[in-house]
This record gives structure tokens, C-alpha cells and sequence, in this order.
């Protein structure tokens, strides 16, 4: 019997992300855990420990399994969480502008005995030069709010990419290859 799947994430972008992949959750729960960074805490770290307080944060039921993920975008050791306000969202999208950075997403899945299971995605993503009316324009739209990094890839924001190396859906949110890898080992069920 397939097990019971719960989604320990608010976001919309996870739950259509699994949809893509023939998932539908069970239950679908928002853990509330600190996301702040450690001191020193190194990017690859910290979404681990971030997507593993979450998929602990979330009670589950005999045989159920719990997926949690975590997505940062790095650039060198600096981490860039959401942004706070619209000044932080600035300074954010001017760091990122003409350069390289990482987009880290971790994926934790506890299966039904409790074994726990980890991925990370590190996608290279590389921004255009933005100017100042590119970044005055984004931030008006509000997008950038909320989002790691203070961009959605699915977006506008996609027009500012010049490359991008590896999981296009790991920078939206999920990295479905790891993802699927992960529920298929726990014994959820695909459509």
C-alpha cells in the first residue's frame, strides 16, 4: 500500500511542483521554524538544517512520510534569504546583477519508519547586468518578495538569466529530479 505523503511547506510553488510529477499530498502543513543563519554557517549547511527542522517540525503518523525542502541562493558564502523590504530587495537583485551565484535546494524526506533521507540541488544560475530601471521595475511588482534570493526564476526575473546550469524547478522551489528520487525510495505513490 502506497504511503501517505505530507507536504511540510506553505508554499504554492511546492504543491504544483509535485503535481508535475503525478503527486498529490495527504496533508499539507506549514512547520514554523527559525530560518535565520547560523554564525559562520556555510550555504550548503544551512539548507539542510533549515529543510530537516522543517521535516521535523511536522507530526507524522504511523507510515506516513514527510517531504520538506529549503531553497537559498548563495553568492560565495553569503546567504540571501527573503528579503525583508523593498530596500533589501534592492541591495539583493544589485549583488546579483552581472554575476554568478548558487541556487541551493535541499530536499529531506522521513519515510514511514522514520529513516531520513537528504538531497541537495546546486543550480549555477547567472544574471545579466540590471539596470537601474530593470531593478526600480522588478521590485514595483512585489515578485521578489518572499522568494529566496529576492527572485522567482518563473517569473519576470527569468529575463534577467544568461545561463543557468542545472534544475530549472530546484531554483522555483522543489528539485523534482532529487525529490522524485527520494518519494519513490519511501514508497509514495505517482500518478
Amino acid at each position: 500500500m502506497p504511503a501517505d505523503l505530507i507536504l511540510a511547506s506553505a508554499s504554492p510553488r511546492r504543491l504544483a511542483l509535485l503535481a508535475q510529477i503525478g503527486v498529490v499530498p495527504a496533508r499539507v502543513l506549514a512547520p514554523d521554524v527559525d530560518e535565520t543563519p547560523l554564525k559562520a554557517e556555510r550555504p550548503r549547511d544551512y539548507v539542510l538544517r533549515v529543510a530537516g527542522a522543517k521535516a521535523a517540525a511536522v507530526p507524522r503518523g504511523t507510515g506516513e512520510v514527510v517531504l520538506a525542502a529549503d531553497t537559498s541562493i548563495a553568492v560565495g558564502p553569503r546567504i540571501l534569504g527573503k528579503p525583508v523590504d523593498e530596500a533589501d530587495l534592492v541591495r539583493m537583485l544589485r549583488l546579483l546583477s552581472g554575476r554568478r551565484h548558487h541556487c541551493l535546494s535541499a530536499v529531506v524526506v522521513v519515510d514511514g519508519a522514520g529513516k531520513v533521507r537528504t538531497r541537495i540541488s546546486d543550480t549555477l544560475v547567472a544574471f545579466k547586468p540590471l539596470t537601474d530601471a530593470e531593478i526600480a521595475g522588478y521590485v514595483a511588482s512585489g515578485e521578489g518578495m518572499g522568494k529566496a534570493g529576492g527572485y522567482a526564476i518563473q517569473g519576470r526575473a527569468e529575463a534577467f538569466v544568461r545561463r543557468i546550469h542545472g534544475s530549472y524547478s530546484g531554483v522555483v522551489g522543489l528539485p523534482l529530479f532529487e525529490t522524485q528520487a527520494l518519494l519513490a525510495t519511501a514508497g509514495v505513490a505517482f500518478a
